[in-house]
């Protein structure tokens, strides 16, 4: 019999890692507040990549966590990514070659277009850019969707999943965490227990004395009304106004890629991405505002994930980021390698969860 692990938390990188756990024979619990898929993971714009200006190290981290998602749509079933491409604009003019240059130098398959090429790529748009970059291995995932998928396989494995239940805190002794007590007082036993709760994780990390420093900036999505058909064939990164189409046909945009702070107006600023989408998309002139999220991504303090067991503290591990969407498969992967086997990939070294950065 493997180990026994609690998971706390359902979105999509504590899903992955549950799933990747169970597949190694661990006898896995999963405790979520809500019915599954996480809190950050259903305001995410849900965009795969390894993009947007990252130092190289996370970017081949990130390359690699993209791989990790085709693997998953082949090991666990209705896992669905639309490896669609993403068409971004939104550089400034000096930046430009420089970021360019920069990712195809590192391998991205990033590729010049321009006016005709984006208008072939993306034949709704009203107005092309002169230039752009389209990378075509990027993907959009569903998020909620493919982290109950994930769920679903863990419990195919023969994990539980405890949903609507609220960990009060973790338990400890002799420098072990044990488990954890839940907000009814039932105390959950186990071996090894990871904590992917997201903006939850400093609280909940903190009632036993351990440190982790986050910030948690807000982050509105607009969700618009049901489009009758496909308006867009991928993602569109221009500027201040990013957006996708989903499966079920809305139109969901931010002012950036993980959505900007509504600061209190959030009907304001809905409206204004609207405007900017009609104005930018064929055929988005009868669609309306449907809902609004927001959401607060789960930052450690330097911007780059945290991942593995805080320093002095047996039996915890820790994973916690912005970009959970890109980063599940290899968090998961690499977690559950770690839990199991006690081999911690090199990969990870950036991402200690003890480093000063985060002290």
């Amino acid at each position: 019999m493997g180990k026994t692990v609690l998971v706390v938390g359902a979105g999509i990188v504590g899903a992955s890692v549950a799933w990747h756990l169970a597949k190694a024979g661990c006898k896995v619990t999963v405790v979520d507040t809500g019915d599954g898929g996480g809190l950050a993971t259903r305001h995410s714009f849900a965009w795969i990549n390894a993009n947007w200006g990252n130092p190289e190290f996370y970017f081949h981290f990130r390359r690699r966590s993209m791989a990790g998602w085709r693997r998953l749509e082949r090991e666990v079933p209705d896992v669905s990514v639309n490896w669609c491409g993403g068409l971004t604009w939104d550089i400034s003019a000096e930046d430009f070659d420089t970021f360019e240059a920069e990712h195809t130098r590192w391998g991205y398959g990033m590729r010049r277009v321009d006016s005709a090429g984006a208008q072939r790529i993306e034949p709704g748009l009203k107005t092309p850019p002169d230039r752009a970059l389209f990378v075509a291995e990027e993907g959009m995932v569903e998020p909620v969707e493919a982290a109950r998928a994930m769920l679903a396989a863990t419990a195919a494995a023969g994990g539980t999943l405890l949903t609507g239940t609220r960990i009060a805190a973790l338990s400890a002794r002799d420098g072990k965490v044990t488990g954890a007590v839940t907000a009814d007082g039932d105390t959950i036993l186990a071996d090894e227990t990871v904590i992917a709760a997201g903006t939850a994780t400093q609280g909940m990390l903190e009632t036993i004395g351990v440190r982790l420093g986050m910030i948690t900036s807000p982050g509105l999505i607009m969700h618009s009304t049901v489009a009758s058909q496909r308006l867009l064939n991928g993602m569109v990164f221009a500027p201040q106004c990013n957006v996708r189409q989903t499966r079920e046909g809305r139109l969901i945009a931010g002012s950036d890629f993980a959505g900007a702070d509504p600061k209190g107006e959030e009907d304001r600023m809905a409206r204004e991405l609207l405007a900017r989408i009609k104005a930018l998309v064929r055929g988005a002139e009868d669609l309306d505002v449907g809902f609004v999220t927001v959401g607060h991504r789960p930052t450690p303090a330097d911007g780059f994930p945290a991942i593995g067991r805080p320093p002095g503290v047996e039996g915890l591990y820790v994973t916690v980021m912005h970009s959970g969407v890109t980063l599940a498969p290899i968090v998961g992967e690499l977690a559950a390698r770690e839990i199991v086997e006690g081999l911690r990939d090199p990969d990870l070294a950036p991402y200690d969860p003890g480093r000063p950065e985060l002290g």
